[in-house]
């Protein structure tokens, strides 16, 4: 099997967290106006993603997992750019493998994303969250 390339994780990533995106605002809007609406009886919502934010965050998390979960690696934004998350332990990636590697997500974002650069430091082109998930992303262009 031949690695993903940067550009192909980089551009399934980016689909991916756009279409997050997409579902998160309407969702948090509403969660949001459900929630300050019966306790103070305002409708003014404002919408922001802070760092404190548990129900931003664990959008995030059950997107990213979900997705490589039920997918067996291919989230919608890796399936556009055809490649694959592939277990190095499992024959397909099992649910706390996926949050493990949508957790590990944190850890490559930190230190202003050098996890994501180690991509190009690594052997196995592995990222930080592909180490700690034990997990591989394959270039599936030519397998279909």
């Amino acid at each position: 099997m031949r690695l993903a390339t940067f550009a192909q994780r980089a551009i399934g990533f980016g689909i991916d967290f756009v279409l997050m995106l997409a579902v998160w605002a309407p969702a948090v809007i509403l969660l949001k106006f459900v929630v300050h609406h019966s306790a103070h009886g305002s409708t003014k919502v404002e919408l922001g993603w802070h760092r404190d934010d548990f129900v931003s965050f664990l959008f995030l998390l059950l997107y990213s997992a979900l997705a490589c979960y039920l997918g067996n690696g291919r989230s919608p934004g890796k399936r556009i750019a055809k490649t694959r998350v592939i277990s190095l332990t499992h024959s397909r990636m099992g649910l706390w493998q996926s949050f493990e590697r949508a957790l590990g997500y944190g850890a490559s974002f930190a230190e202003a994303g050098f996890g994501f650069l180690q991509f190009f430091l690594h052997r196995n082109r592995q990222t930080v969250h592909d180490r700690i998930a034990e997990t591989i992303v394959v270039d599936e262009r030519n397998r279909e």
